[in-house]
């Protein structure tokens, strides 16, 4: 009786692969009598897929609105690939494969593209929390570990055993906005009694939305404005308008990158004059200065990891791509560079054995150096057991870090005051 399961694997390349080798090494096998031993073949082909080159999927958008964080993702892996390989034997490279995936609705196809066609042992990507949540319901389903530096917290708060989050959640920078923001004002002589929340209506924007209106209403802070906006919104002046009436003494706009440069420029062509503290995204990418220039100077983001924390790999990155190296491009570099090491502990592609070394591995090597706490480390749920949110401030042309102090390369301005 023919194995159905066993079957159904035969569309899959690894297992074409498979046969070709088989018929080569002429072991006289029939596919009848193939089939019916499902035991042997599956021994036989675990041998040889591998002793293959170890490949990894990079699930990104690389066009549309966000092709900036796709490129600057590719950006900061291809870097980290290159010590990854640098003392590699050439039959042992590990191996690339992009995929563009713009919108969720093409992610289950990309990845299933990914796992079938180009036979990949594990899954990057995919800045976007919208992404990443429809990734990695296929990539559970399938049995095959993702690492993400997604914000959302429904990424890993599902249950899930395959995904894994390089970075804390949404709800904890969301929380850490706003606690830095009073620490800061603090030490500034002032107190904040009321802010304004501006949020996309996206799981990021939500997610993080939420643990600012917790933290506050656990500080007995009003807010006075709690506005969510759809992505890609392209009129401002409503809200902006509705700013300067509130008596918000801080912004706390959560945005992408088109939203945000909008937000900003608005605020500042009128005039209203506030503290503000984005919620990282589109607040902390090279772009953001370029298109706001001194609209840019004294704003302040939440940020996941930044590149003042590690100087000679932000040299290399600024030499080779003529920018400043982006948060996501330390985060998946650090992710890819978690991934390979995790492989290489284990000596196997094997998706369960390499989800297990991923679960299980504290890499404190290469670009996990540049993510606050030093590692990438995961706990029990898949959720980043070692890195913190940091303040970071716009300074020219560079971003900073600013706070908190155990972080900081500079001292941060809040309201126009230096702060030691």
């Amino acid at each position: 009786m023919i194995n159905t399961n066993f079957m159904s694997k035969l569309f899959d390349i690894k297992f074409l692969r498979f046969y070709i080798f088989i018929a080569n090494q002429n072991l006289g096998m029939t596919m009848n009598r193939l089939l019916a031993a499902p035991t042997i073949a599956m021994a036989l082909f675990a041998t040889h897929a591998y002793a293959e080159k170890l490949k990894v999927g990079a699930l990104f958008p690389l066009s549309g609105a966000n092709a900036q964080f796709g490129a600057n993702a590719r950006n900061g892996m291809e870097l980290a690939l290159e010590d990854i390989n640098k003392n590699r034997p050439a039959d042992d490279k590990v191996e690339l494969v992009f995929a563009d995936v713009p919108t969720p609705n093409g992610a289950a196809a990309a990845v299933q593209r990914l796992v079938s066609q180009d036979g990949v042992a594990a899954i990057i990507g995919s800045f976007v929390s919208s992404i990443t949540l429809a990734a990695s319901e296929a990539t559970e389903r399938l049995g095959v570990p993702m690492i993400t530096h997604s914000f959302a917290d429904q990424i890993t708060g599902r249950g899930y055993k395959y995904i894994f989050q390089v970075t804390p959640k949404a709800s904890t920078f969301g929380e850490k906005q706003l606690g830095y923001a009073l620490d800061l004002a603090k030490q500034a002589g002032g107190k904040i009694e009321r802010i304004a929340i501006f949020y996309e209506d996206t799981a990021y924007g939500t997610a993080q939305a939420e643990g600012i209106r917790k933290a506050a209403a656990k500080a007995g802070i009003e807010v006075v404005i709690d506005d969510a906006y759809p992505l890609g919104i392209t009129d401002v002046a409503p809200l902006i308008n509705k700013l300067r009436r509130s008596k918000a003494q801080v912004v706390f706009p959560v945005s992408y990158f088109n939203d945000g440069i909008l937000i900003i420029r608005t605020m500042k062509q009128q005039r209203v004059d506030l503290p503000i503290v984005g919620g990282a995204a589109g607040y902390i990418i090279p772009d953001f200065q370029k298109a706001l220039g001194s609209f840019a100077e004294d704003v302040f983001s939440i940020a996941p990891a930044n590149y003042d924390t590690v100087p000679d790999l932000a040299a290399r990155y600024k030499a080779k791509y003529g920018m400043f190296m982006a948060h996501e491009s330390i985060m998946y570099g650090a992710a890819l560079q978690h991934v390979v090491a995790a492989a290489d502990k284990v000596k196997s592609h094997d998706h369960a054995k390499l989800r297990d070394a991923i679960a299980q591995l504290r890499y404190c090597e290469g670009l996990a150096r540049g993510i606050p706490g030093g590692c990438t480390a995961f706990d029990a749920s898949g959720l980043s057991a070692t890195a913190y949110p940091i303040f970071v401030q716009w300074r020219g042309a560079d971003l900073v870090t600013v706070f908190p102090k155990e972080a900081a390369r500079q001292t941060p301005r809040w309201a126009g005051k230096e702060l030691k």
